[in-house]
């Protein structure tokens, strides 16, 4: 297949593209600004709404990863720099879709599993209501940007992705130092709910998603059997072979990384992939140990 891809030099989208290089043809669809663009890149310019048609029309699938990363200390600034990082790509892309006369047939939009806010010890599917706060908001508003694309006709997934595990980025590669001094340990009260899933595993999520036909809509894209935040603390203890003894109050994790602190550490998200189970994707890292083992290998 012809698969177009945005946000492909990010840690998922690397992960991806070597997932689906082997069987298909995959492009980069990169920003004007791009400093390592290749010659069969696709440009295109969400702030200013540029972006070639017929580049949509000759693919077969769109995997739309783009977004500007979570992990620094909010401000007003910064949170919309998040919010046009991923409404106005995707509005874009999704209304130049259904423009198309021979529009892809499928796109896999990445989404998030803030959708369902700060939710305790409730399990979460994909029915299951909103949340609240700025993520919830920002999940639901990215979601509803995909709907052009999906009233035209292309099959649209909406991963709403968990914690992923991988030692090249995101909350493990920042929480590996700490934990190899010795200096780890639980967030808050640690009863908190971490949904996770291992790079190389949502890599194939992603390749599930385009092949299988009976998948659409949102689909939490995270491993079975989410762990406590005490839980994965001591697994990656374990992992690691240090002491997990220093917590890290709810109310410093505030101070040093305010509201993203509460949205993304201290919330509590059980979610359970149903639709993945139901469809029968088998994983290969299941295991919340062996998953940390194969992560930091």
């Amino acid at each position: 297949m012809q698969i177009l891809m945005t946000g492909a030099s990010g840690l998922v989208g690397t992960a991806t593209r070597h997932q689906l290089l082997p069987n298909h043809e995959v492009r980069r669809l990169v920003r004007s600004t791009s400093s390592n663009r290749a010659v069969e890149d696709v440009v295109w310019d969400p702030q200013s709404g540029n972006m070639d048609r017929q580049c949509l029309e000759q693919a077969d699938v769109v995997v739309h990863l783009a977004g500007e990363n979570l992990g620094r200390r909010w401000n007003s600034a910064l949170k919309q720099q998040i919010r046009d990082s991923r409404i106005l790509g995707t509005q874009l892309l999704c209304e130049t879709i259904a423009k198309c006369e021979s529009p892809p047939r499928v796109l896999i939009a990445a989404s998030a599993i803030g959708y369902y806010g700060h939710r305790g010890d409730e399990e979460l599917i994909e029915s299951s209501s909103p949340g609240s706060g700025f993520l919830a908001e920002l999940v639901r508003d990215w979601e509803a940007a995909t709907e052009p694309a999906k009233a035209g006709g292309t099959r649209v997934v909406n991963l709403r992705i968990g914690v992923v595990l991988s030692k090249d980025g995101g909350a493990l590669k920042s929480m590996l130092l700490p934990f190899k001094l010795g200096l780890g340990g639980i967030v808050g009260n640690g009863r908190q709910f971490w949904s996770w899933i291992e790079l190389s595993d949502l890599a194939r999520v992603i390749e599930f998603a385009i092949q299988t036909e009976s998948l659409s809509g949102p689909v939490n894209a995270v491993a079975p059997n989410p762990p406590t935040n005490r839980e994965f603390t001591k697994a990656l203890g374990r992992t690691l072979h240090r002491p997990t003894v220093f917590p890290m109050p709810a109310f410093a994790a505030k101070l040093v990384l305010g509201e993203m602190a509460q949205e993304l550490l201290l919330a509590s998200a059980r979610v359970i992939p149903a639709k993945l189970t139901e469809h029968d994707f088998e994983y290969q890292h299941a295991d919340l140990d062996e998953a940390l083992r194969h992560a930091l290998m």
